[in-house]
Parts: structure tokens; C-alpha cells; sequence
């Protein structure tokens, strides 16, 4: 179990994809968990495909933050290690509200 922040209540289930650079972004299928260290404006396409949103870093006004909002898209912030422990491939359970991340399977 991994633990953060709530920037935007909900709950996914979904497989992880790591999306740090734009070139990461082509790994993304429409309901994939976004796993980022930090998100920003280029990322906004695969974030829109996301089931829910996961950063190591940022705050309640972060980028990520904001546009999961705008999404209505579950998004935990501040996890600080998401992007070590989650490999792409991995099945998680996102519960945004309280700030949890179940790790169901390992790829």
C-alpha cells in the first residue's frame, strides 16, 4: 500500500504506466493509471485517457492537482515514491478520497 495526498476525490482500478516525458505518453491506453514523478501541460493528452492520476510530488495547486479536477479524474499527490515502487503493467486499486494506493498485482 502506498499513501498521498487527496487532490481529487474518486476510485480506480486500473494498470500503471509511468508517463514522465512526452515520448511516454504513446504507452497510454484509455483507463490506465498515470504514474508521473510531476506532471505538466505536455502530459494533459494521456492525462485526459486516465482512470486516475498518481505524482510523487506536488502540492493542492500542483498542475496535476488542477487539471484532475477539471478532469473529474481521481488523483493522489505527494506519494513521494509511486514512480519507484509502481512498474509499468502493475494493478492497483486507487481510492483518491483517502489518499490509497492497494497494489493488487506486480507485473
Amino acid at each position: 500500500q502506498l499513501n498521498g495526498s487527496c487532490a481529487s476525490p474518486g476510485k480506480a482500478r486500473g494498470i500503471c504506466k509511468i508517463v514522465n516525458i512526452t515520448e511516454d505518453m504513446k504507452k497510454m491506453e484509455q483507463g490506465n493509471i498515470l504514474i508521473s514523478i510531476v506532471t505538466n501541460p505536455d502530459l494533459v493528452p494521456a492525462m485526459k485517457k486516465a482512470a486516475a492520476i498518481i505524482t510523487n510530488i506536488g502540492g493542492i495547486t500542483c498542475h496535476a492537482a488542477i487539471v484532475s479536477r477539471e478532469l473529474g479524474i481521481p488523483c493522489i499527490i505527494g506519494t513521494r515514491i509511486a514512480t519507484k515502487v509502481l512498474k509499468d503493467g502493475d494493478l492497483v486499486d486507487v481510492d483518491a478520497t483517502h489518499g490509497r494506493i492497494i497494489i493488487l498485482k506486480k507485473q
